[in-house]
Order: C-alpha cells, then structure tokens, then sequence
C-alpha cells in the first residue's frame, strides 16, 4: 500500500477488442475519466492511445498521461 493507505486496484480495460487488465489507484483513474470525457473518448479508447503511444508499463503510460495533461492544464 502507498501512503494514505491507497493502492492500485486493477481495473479491466479493452485495447483493440483485447480486455487486459491495469493496476492504477483511485486518483489517476478519476482523472483519467475527466480527461476521457474533455476529449469526448470512452475510457477504453483513450486508454488505447496510451497504449499505442507508451514505452514502458501501461499503468505508468496512464500515471504519466494523467500527469502530463494536468500540468498542460494547470492554471
């Protein structure tokens, strides 16, 4: 468990009409939502993206995403 007592949980997602699954806490999939939604995506599609374009493990391309559109937003 991470500080505060909140780990990853894993969550099911489709990339490419493959359902896997992605350990991600709590935080960066609300955000994740937000985003999706600001882009007028689904999740699973957004998340695909993430897929396409990640160079490491899917659940830190999503925690570096989430992080990335924030600090483009910030302010």
């Amino acid at each position: 468990m991470t500080q505060g007592g909140i780990g990853p949980r894993r969550r099911s997602v489709v990339i490419a009409g493959h359902r896997t699954s992605v350990s991600v806490e709590d935080p960066f999939w609300d955000e994740l939502r937000a985003i999706a939604a600001a882009r007028g995506l689904s999740l699973n599609r957004l998340v695909a993206e993430i897929d396409a374009a990640r160079a490491g493990a899917l659940s830190s391309a999503i925690r570096l995403h989430v992080l990335a559109w924030l600090k483009r937003n910030a302010g």
